[in-house]
């Protein structure tokens, strides 16, 4: 008995399916077999394509599938209704790179539109000819969330008025000085003048909560902001249609500024888990103070994240989000930075000054 019917034999099929393998199926293996092992057919390398395994089982089954043609007797000119494995692969690539081509115009100011939506727009524009001037621009209280920070806007609709900022007395050697020096910690009131720092501590408003009461609600407006004192309040979200801990809060941290910064609805829950003291700053007062400083801050960082090499391909529109979102810590001398071991949950970028990196090895002292 041959080897292949031996192993034939050993497999659960039927009789009839054993035979066909033995004298249809096995024949024509062999064939291609022995033409892939004596031919070996070109195989991409790595330099034409990150993917290399998949190219080199690509480039093998299509030639496997030319000698079937073959065998079958269908000829090399006859039209083939099916693309090949790496043909395909090509199509998706291409099409691929359209889509990523056709979002990067739509994306961009001015981007390019279909020619029916050109005329459309043209066609809307000759209307507009006729049509008597916009009404201004709705109030600035819209919940309508902004892309970045940036100062109210003023204008015949939204006059500026003189800003006369709310006073809540302070005893200079315990209030003031403990907001004072929670302010220079955080991000948001770094950048603040020392006469600024000193109109947002006046209009601070002290506010004290029991544990599970809630602070401010997801969704509602939001007109102030709150500057944690004492307690660890946590910050809820509504997903899938249950409340979920997103964040927990610790003296220092500040909440509800997003509602303030982008004129939006308030994006997350904050309860109360023990007695808490926070400090509330009213919108007013924010946005004339605190917002225009911010804003101020971001022009400083965007030219300075440009120079960065990680941050140097970005636009300055990306760099102003980023700018956004960092924030800004100052170290004395000797003081650690992060410590080898500890799980990181930021990167820094040395915008003034030098560090010196230590490394431990095996329980060994700390070296540069």
């Amino acid at each position: 008995m041959s080897s292949a019917r031996a192993a034939v034999e050993n497999l659960s099929f039927s009789e009839e399916r054993k035979e066909f393998i033995l004298n249809v199926l096995d024949p024509v293996l062999q064939k291609v077999v022995a033409e892939v092992i004596a031919k070996k057919p070109e195989q991409p390398t790595e330099h034409h394509l990150n993917i290399c395994d998949l190219a080199r089982t690509c480039a093998t089954l299509d030639f496997m599938i030319d000698m079937l043609r073959k065998l079958s007797g269908v000829p090399e000119t006859a039209p083939s209704t099916h693309l090949s494995l790496q043909q395909t692969n090509d199509v998706l690539k291409k099409k691929l790179m359209q889509m990523q081509s056709f979002l990067q115009d739509a994306a961009s100011p001015g981007g390019a539109k279909p020619a029916d939506e050109e005329e459309d727009d043209e066609q809307e524009e000759e209307e507009d000819d006729d049509e008597p001037d916009e009404p201004p621009p709705p109030p600035v209280n819209m919940s309508r969330q902004r892309a970045s920070v940036s100062a109210e806007a003023y204008g015949s609709w939204n006059q500026k008025k003189p800003f006369d900022p709310p006073k809540y007395p302070k005893t200079e050697d315990e209030q003031a000085e403990r907001l004072r020096s929670i302010l220079s910690r955080s991000f948001m009131f770094s950048a603040l003048s020392p006469k600024d720092q000193a109109i947002v501590v006046l209009a601070m408003k002290e506010a004290s909560f029991q544990p599970g009461e809630r602070i401010i609600q997801e969704g509602d407006d939001g007109d102030f902001l709150c500057l944690i004192e004492a307690g660890n309040p946590e910050c809820k979200k509504l997903i899938n249609g249950e409340e979920k801990v997103v964040k927990k809060c610790a003296p220092g941290d500040v909440f509800g500024e997003l509602a303030l910064l982008y004129n939006a609805r308030r994006a997350a829950s904050v309860d109360a888990t023990d007695q808490c003291v926070a400090w509330q700053l009213d919108r007013e007062t924010f946005n004339y103070i605190v917002k225009d400083a911010a804003s101020k801050q971001t022009g400083l960082h965007v030219p300075f994240l440009e120079k960065v090499g990680i941050f140097s391909l970005l636009d300055d529109y990306e760099r102003s989000q980023l700018s956004d979102a960092m924030k800004s810590e100052t170290y004395a001398k000797d003081e650690f930075v992060i410590r080898q071991g500890e799980e990181g949950h930021s990167f820094y970028v040395v915008e003034e000054g030098s560090l010196m990196v230590l490394k431990a090895d095996d329980g060994s002292d700390p070296k540069e």
